[in-house]
C-alpha cells in the first residue's frame, strides 16, 4: 500500500505505509523521546511528524528514524552536539565514522568528491547501497575528523528523503542499536537506547520478504562500497545489496575490484 501525496515541498510522494505506535495525533512519550507512528495516517498527520522531526534535528536533537535497511539514529551533520550524542548513546568507539545521507544524487557531488560517472551514481542511489568518496571541503571537520573518506547515503524512502530535505541539511546516520548488537528491524528492539534520543519515528516492522536466515540476512544493513579510486572499487562492507552492487559495477561499468 502507498499514500500517494503531493510533492516533498508540501508533502510526501508515495511513502509508503508502515507499522508502527498510535499518535502525533497521536504520539507517545517514553522516556525523553517522543514516538510518532507513521502508520495509516493521512497527509496531515505525515506532515506534522516531519515537522516534529526536523525541529528536533534543527535543535540539535537525535531521532530514529526507518531505512529502506534498518532502523538508524541520525543528527544534522552541521550539528556538533547532536554528532557527539550518537557516539555517546550507542558506545560507540570515535574512529568508527558516520555516514551522511541526502535527498537527491546530485547533492552527492556537493559533500564528497564523485570519481564514477553519474549513470552509475544514479544506478545506485537512492538505494541500499553507502557510496565511499573523497570527502568534501564543505564537510563539518567535527564529522569523522582526520578521515580522508565520507559514506553517503540516500535510502529509498520518501519520508526519510522530505525529512532531509526540511531540514535543508545532510543528516549523520548509523544503525539504532548499542555497539556490537544487532542492527534494528522495529522500534521495539532498540528500547534500550530510546531515553536518549528526542524522537522516535515507528515505521513499525521492517521487512525485505524474508522469514528465518533471510530475515537475519535483512539486519546486514547497506553495502558499502568504497568508489574513491577512479576505475576501482572495494566492498568495505557486503551488505544486503551485495551481489546486485558487485555486478553493476564489474559488469555493466568494468570497474576493476580491489579485494580488501
Amino acid at each position: 500500500m502507498r499514500l500517494l501525496l503531493a510533492s516533498c515541498s508540501g508533502g510526501l510522494v508515495g511513502l509508503r505505509r508502515l507499522g508502527g505506535l498510535p499518535r502525533v495525533a497521536g504520539s507517545s512519550l517514553l522516556g525523553m523521546a517522543r514516538v510518532l507512528s507513521i502508520e495509516n495516517v493521512d497527509q496531515k498527520t505525515l506532515e506534522e511528524v516531519l515537522q516534529e522531526t526536523s525541529a528536533a534535528l534543527r535543535g540539535g536533537g537525535v531521532v530514529a528514524i526507518p531505512t529502506d535497511t534498518i532502523y538508524g539514529v541520525a543528527s544534522l551533520v552541521s550539528s556538533n552536539e547532536g554528532i557527539e550524542r550518537i557516539y555517546e548513546m550507542k558506545g560507540r568507539l570515535r574512529d568508527k565514522p558516520l555516514a551522511i545521507c541526502v535527498s537527491e544524487v546530485e547533492q552527492v557531488y556537493r559533500w564528497a568528491k564523485v570519481t564514477v560517472p553519474s549513470s552509475l551514481l544514479s544506478s545506485l542511489l537512492p538505494g541500499p547501497v553507502t557510496t565511499v568518496f573523497e570527502r568534501g571541503g564543505d564537510l563539518n571537520p567535527a564529522l569523522n575528523p582526520g578521515l580522508p573518506l565520507v559514506g553517503l547515503r540516500i535510502p529509498d524512502s520518501s519520508f526519510f528523503r522530505c525529512l532531509v530535505e526540511q531540514c535543508g541539511c545532510p543528516l549523520a546516520l548509523t544503525s539504532a542499536n548499542l555497539s556490537h548488537s544487532s542492527s534494528t528491524l522495529s522500534v521495539q528492539e532498540f528500547r534500550e537506547l530510546w531515553s536518549s534520543l528526542d524522537v522516535v519515528v515507528d515505521g513499525g516492522v521492517i521487512s525485505h520478504g524474508g522469514r528465518g536466515g533471510e530475515e537475519e540476512a535483512s539486519r546486514l544493513g547497506s553495502t558499502v562500497v568504497d568508489l574513491s579510486h577512479t576505475g576501482s572499487f572495494s566492498i568495505i562492507r557486503p551488505g544486503m545489496h551485495y551481489q546486485q552492487t558487485v555486478k553493476l559495477l564489474r559488469d555493466e561499468y568494468h570497474l576493476k575490484e580491489i579485494v580488501i
